[in-house]
């Protein structure tokens, strides 16, 4: 670990390590204040970002954050990295990167072709580095497409996840969820139950409710129950309709094996789903949600910076292609990230450095109620990902999650969005949309009637049973 010095306005700064550096370069957030890493003064942050800007990418490959020989995390990221793909920029410093990201040379096939060969510590290090602008303006550039039953990824579009959780799973309730997020023209980038009840019985009989939901409407979308992989992997052996393999990670092995997984049950997993063959447009079979604090929360951030773990499990995400990678933003609360201007800059952070890294990144754009954040930010760092490319948002009834106990976005928001950006759902989606005759001749969603085609359809097949 190496010693790094800058003076700055007459005053010399110390930074006794690189983790040292990314601490104090990384915008001010109360999880980093909280695990002692956050920089002493603002005028510390600003000498440890000239440092960073000055140091060249391959530094990040010889002063590893993580210890290679602890860690298989650190391995995975080592071992996986493409020299060929890093080839363009090896020369570049930290800020030399940034400076090619924001110009036109960088293109989304450039993007596309050199994502393989940065690491998640170089994309961190560019990201604390960058205004909220340059991560909106790089990550709009990236195009990471995935598919299952529907297309997820494409320029032009915003796909959305209908999560209709339950304080009980009561079937009935869920029901008029799903029903309520697909009059509002949601789900198309899955369905996904958090259960109440987490275990396998249970997970079985919701995963059967969704598999034939979604079979009876021909709705071409992927269904998904969070629960741990392990159970997944348990549902699939007694020949259960998995779709999507879900599961939480982290940027280190042992914050991940807080969570009870590793990186060869995730592939044990991914193996069993994609032998299932369900898959009908492609076969991306994967969920992972991620969220900044998640690393620290479980005592397994090695001293780096909630952000810089939180790239790292982007790594993770990334060896197994899935097809959805979503950053449940201000879930952890506020002892992470502290009110709604520390949540709207982490959303960008995170959705930026996924993008980069090739991912098909999506956010739960939400908060805890204890949280120093309303809806009105929610609105903001929506809006600002939509513009920044997001490939899909999470909606809930309401925007209140009522089993979880948080606040989401509704399914009116999906609206909004996809009503001021012009943007689509997934296409063989919007063709399902339309021969449910629920989209106006401006290819816009209509309001939801009781009268419309599907409504009529759930209630005919809720008299039969």
């Amino acid at each position: 670990m190496g010693v790094y010095q800058c003076d700055h306005h007459g005053q010399r700064f110390r930074f006794n390590s690189l983790r040292e550096v990314m601490a104090h370069a990384s915008p001010l957030r109360s999880g980093d204040q909280l695990a002692g890493l956050a920089a002493p003064t603002a005028a510390a942050r600003v000498a440890a970002r000239y440092v960073l800007a000055d140091l060249p990418l391959g530094t990040f490959l010889e002063d590893l954050l993580v210890p290679y020989e602890s860690d298989e995390v650190s391995r995975l990221i080592v071992d996986s990295h493409d020299k060929a793909a890093f080839a363009p920029v090896r020369h570049l410093s930290v800020g030399g990167l940034r400076d090619w990201l924001l110009s036109p040379e960088a293109d989304t096939a450039s993007l596309r072709a050199v994502a393989a060969g940065l690491t998640p510590e170089m994309v961190a290090a560019v990201s604390k580095l960058m205004r909220n602008q340059d991560l909106i303006l790089v990550a709009a550039k990236c195009e990471n497409v995935t598919a299952f039953r529907s297309t997820i990824g494409l320029k032009g579009r915003l796909s959305s996840r209908l999560q209709p959780n339950h304080p009980s799973d009561d079937p009935a309730g869920i029901a008029a969820s799903i029903l309520d997020g697909l009059l509002h023209g949601a789900g198309d980038a899955t369905i996904g139950i958090n259960p109440a009840l987490d275990n396998v019985p249970n997970a079985m009989a919701l995963v059967a409710m969704l598999d034939e939901l979604r079979e009876r409407y021909a709705i071409p979308t992927q269904t998904c129950v969070l629960t741990h992989v392990t159970n997944t992997l348990a549902m699939i052996e007694q020949g259960a309709p998995v779709d999507l393999v879900f599961q939480s990670v982290a940027g280190s092995e042992k914050a991940n094996n807080g969570f009870g997984v590793s990186l060869s049950v995730l592939a044990e997993a991914m193996d069993a789903a994609h032998s299932l063959k369900r898959g009908t447009v492609g076969d991306n079979v994967m969920y992972f949600e991620t969220g900044q604090g998640a690393a620290l929360s479980g005592d397994g951030h090695h001293g780096v910076d909630q952000q810089t773990m939180e790239t790292r499990a982007y790594a993770v995400a990334r060896a197994f292609k899935p097809l959805i990678v979503n950053t449940v933003v201000g879930f952890i609360g506020p002892e992470y990230l502290f009110d709604g201007k520390q949540i709207i800059r982490a959303g960008l952070e995170d959705h930026f450095c996924g993008k980069l890294m090739g991912l098909p990144m999506g956010c739960d754009v939400c908060y805890t109620n204890h949280a120093e954040a309303d809806q009105d930010d929610m609105d903001v760092l929506m809006t600002l990902l939509v513009n920044a490319g997001c490939g899909f948002l999470i909606a809930v009834p309401g925007a209140d999650d009522v089993m979880l106990n948080y606040q989401s976005l509704s399914f009116h928001d999906i609206l909004y969005l996809r009503s001021l950006m012009k943007v689509q759902p997934a296409p063989e989606f919007e063709a399902w949309l339309e021969s449910m005759d629920m989209l106006t001749p401006g290819r816009q969603i209509r309001a939801p009637e009781p009268s419309s085609r599907l409504a009529r359809l759930f209630d005919q097949q809720g008299a039969r049973g």
